[in-house]
């Protein structure tokens, strides 16, 4: 079977890369999961359609060197998304250690000005696009960036609801299972 997005076992995806990157790992029914255990799961990532617009052409290979990597960024957006608000002191750090494999490059082409993307390795690249697309969100409303509302949900989401006040990673998974112990609880007290 190819390996492509439509593989993608994960319960919430399509969230900008940053928070999908996050959300490589979930919970469910079967336990816990992480999408990023091995290059397979590595490949189905990149094959996301927000991971594959970030890229761009540039290549990446899906080899362990890519996992580690981008597993090590991980780990960095997850200790900048453990409180609300701006992140800790190490968690600066730990992203800031990402974001120095990489840079934009500004440049004057027969088209006009662009941009080009440059990392210390190809291997580099998807981890230090994750990091600098945190930079982004956190730049515009950082107060959107949010846990799922489910305390047994590990998911995250960036809220582009219009009054933002989104709450649950998934109306229809953890925002249901929320309804139902409110329905139950009035129903069935003691």
């Amino acid at each position: 079977m190819p390996t492509t997005w439509e593989n993608d076992p994960r319960p919430l995806t399509g969230e900008p890369v940053a928070i999908d990157l996050l959300n490589t790992r979930w919970i469910d029914g079967a336990g816990r999961h992480d999408l990023l255990v091995s290059p397979e799961g590595l490949a189905i990532w990149l094959a996301a359609p927000q991971v594959r617009e970030a890229l761009g052409n540039m290549p990446v290979p899906a080899d362990q060197e890519t996992l580690d990597r981008l597993v090590h960024a991980r780990a960095a957006l997850d200790l900048a998304v453990a409180e609300p608000g701006l992140p800790a002191p190490e968690a600066v750090e730990a992203v800031n250690a990402v974001l120095a494999h990489g840079r934009v490059r500004h440049l004057l082409t027969p088209e006009g000005p662009a941009t080009a993307v440059e990392a210390d390795a190809p291997s580099w690249l998807p981890a230090w696009l994750a990091a600098a697309d945190f930079l982004r969100l956190l730049g515009d409303r950082p107060e959107r960036i949010r846990a799922c509302g489910n305390p047994e949900c590990v998911l995250h989401f960036y809220d582009v609801s219009k009054n933002g006040t989104r709450r649950w990673c998934s109306m229809a998974g953890c925002g249901n299972r929320a309804k139902a112990q409110r329905h139950y609880a009035r129903h069935h007290r003691p």
